[in-house]
């Protein structure tokens, strides 16, 4: 069993923030490193360069740290992370008062929930889906312990490109019919001839290694697009999260230049 490489990238470049860049940090974990545990060596790989990748961990953790605002200020205590990864906040924040379910696949999660014990961290509530196999998700959250008559936050960072666009309108909907009040925060990208010159050429490249590993990008949306979708599925209210939003609020009046990059991966929030 081995946890994902894109949920282990996440989480290094996460830390990474904490050793790298000045503070204030954005957002403070160093946790997904510990649980990650990778080899000797692994602040040489090419993906973690210290210049090359700034503007990529700084997108990781704005979004992070907007997902976790949210659910901080939101006064909801049903918490759902689709495709979850490595991600912590269970971990940093053991008395929050919200429920935290985290979706994904069996193997990377039956890794996870391992290697938690082995540290005695708390662990979620862990709901394996088997997506391959086209087992609905919403099925095994309720079954689960998800209660549906009451509202959640549905969190889908880092997704959206892997799925079609007839999987991310299924998917709109299916979050469209949970109980009023429910939101969905997903992060999107934007075409790539949209991106800031500075930082196609690494987006190029993620695409390119997505498609060589077998799980290329396939949906790019331009905001409009992305919100008029979500409208059509259901949503009563529909907004776009830019990077120069997320600059404003997490990483205003830096000495270091630091910022996601513009029109690469922005957020869609969405209410029912």
């Amino acid at each position: 069993m081995q946890p994902d490489s894109t949920a282990v990238r996440t989480a290094l470049w996460r830390a990474l923030h904490v050793e790298l860049d000045a503070p204030p940090h954005v957002l403070e974990d160093t946790l997904g490193l510990q649980l990650a545990a990778p080899p000797p060596g692994w602040r040489e790989r090419g993906d973690m360069h210290p210049q090359g990748t700034a503007v990529f961990r700084a997108s990781i953790v704005a979004r992070a740290r907007f997902v976790e605002d949210l659910v901080a200020g939101a006064g909801i205590d049903q918490y759902v992370l689709l495709g979850a990864g490595l991600d912590t906040f269970v971990q940093r924040h053991p008395d929050a008062a919200v429920r935290v379910f985290e979706i994904d696949r069996p193997e990377p999660q039956d890794w996870k929930r391992a290697r938690l014990a082995e540290l005695g961290l708390p662990a979620p509530v862990f709901v394996p889906v088997d997506f391959e196999r086209d087992q609905s998700w919403l099925a095994a959250l309720v079954a689960a312990g998800f209660d549906r008559t009451r509202p959640a936050i549905i969190a889908a960072t880092g997704l959206t490109m892997y799925l079609s666009r007839d999987a991310n309108s299924a998917l709109l909907r299916e979050v469209a019919g949970l109980a009023p009040r429910s939101v969905f925060v997903a992060t999107f990208l934007l075409p790539l001839e949209m991106a800031d010159p500075v930082v196609r050429p690494g987006l190029e490249r993620a695409a390119q290694g997505a498609r060589a590993s077998g799980t290329p990008f396939v949906s790019y949306f331009r905001p409009p697009e992305l919100l008029e979708l979500a409208l059509a599925a259901g949503f009563s209210r529909a907004e776009h999260v830019s990077a120069d939003a997320l600059a404003a609020r997490y990483f205003a009046n830096r000495a270091d230049g630091l910022r996601p990059p513009r029109n690469a991966e922005e957020l869609l929030v969405a209410t029912v």
